[in-house]
């Protein structure tokens, strides 16, 4: 309050100084009354023409809030159809209960093809039926573009280092990392192929229990029996993950949905129009039109 009454008193000086004698005089009287008889105190609520227990928030705000909250709700407060609250909750439930259901089912496979790779892939076998398969590269194929990590007493090493590993270390001493990457690559290229233990044959030919298949019409890829089998356990696991995710957002839409049924069903009930004669005193009859009125 003090500096306030401070920046008016400087205000008031500045003027003094451009403006004629008698004017100064009526101007220095007015500002000192006022100061005097109308000192305003900003930590007085009653000063304020708004006070805070008059704030409230709008009806359709509320009832958004509610809807979003829990669908349904909001159609509650404004006591709207009730087919349309049990409509909602019985999309929220059911999608809850799905998209929980689908994750355990999904997690469920997750556990059956990462046991069934860790059955049937070895790290010794894959280094052994590469050097068969690709006799002319296999080095370069245990390089590869993709990589496993492998651990040794503890220190931790990539595949493309094996062939120099094998040369220092027993097998018993190596073991691969088995993480998300591991189960992704082990069913997905070619370049880890050899290590199911499927019983050898021509991989590169369509039958028996490693064979080619024609992907795309541009790529061939090579698969036993058992590679397939797993990869087909991941693929459903994974398309049980994604239609989870679609009933997460068939979740969000229902919130979103009753939110804005709930606004609009709000905003419509608070409408008000009316018709009236405007009154006007130049008028003769005292009628200066017709006022229609229209809120929302």
């Amino acid at each position: 309050m003090v500096f306030l009454s401070f920046m008016a008193l400087k205000i008031v000086f500045i003027l003094l100084f451009y403006l004629d004698f008698n004017l100064k005089f009526f101007l220095l009287l007015f500002f000192s009354l006022s100061l005097s008889f109308s000192q305003f105190n900003i930590y007085n609520l009653d000063n304020y023409p708004v006070k805070h227990d008059s704030v409230r928030i709008p009806v359709p705000v509320k009832a958004m809030f509610k809807s979003l909250l829990i669908p349904g709700w909001g159609q509650v407060q404004n006591k709207d159809h009730l087919w349309k609250s049990i409509f909602f909750l019985s999309v929220e439930t059911l999608t809850l209960i799905s998209s929980a259901q689908l994750v355990k089912n999904a997690e469920k496979i997750r556990h059956d093809f990462e046991a069934f790779g860790d059955a049937h892939w070895s790290l010794e076998r894959w280094y052994d039926n590469t050097k068969i398969i690709f006799s002319n590269n296999w080095r370069d194929v245990l390089i590869g573009t993709h990589k496993l990590t492998l651990n040794i007493n503890g220190s931790y090493y990539y595949t493309d280092n094996l062939t120099e590993l094998v040369k220092i270390h027993e097998w018993s001493d190596i073991s691969v990392i088995r993480d998300r990457d591991f189960y992704e690559n082990i069913g997905k290229y070619d370049q880890f192929v050899g290590g199911w233990d499927d019983n050898y044959d021509n991989p590169f030919d369509s039958k028996g229990n490693w064979y080619s298949i024609q992907k795309q019409n541009v790529e061939t890829v090579i698969l036993t029996k058992k590679k397939d089998y797993y990869r087909g356990l991941r693929y459903d696991s994974n398309q049980l993950k994604h239609y989870s995710r679609y009933a997460l957002s068939t979740l969000m839409l229902n919130h979103l949905v009753s939110a804005f049924d709930a606004v609009i069903v709000s905003n419509r009930k608070l409408n008000y129009s009316g018709v009236k004669l405007k009154y006007s005193y130049l008028n003769k009859w005292g009628v200066g039109g017709v006022q229609i009125t229209y809120t929302w």
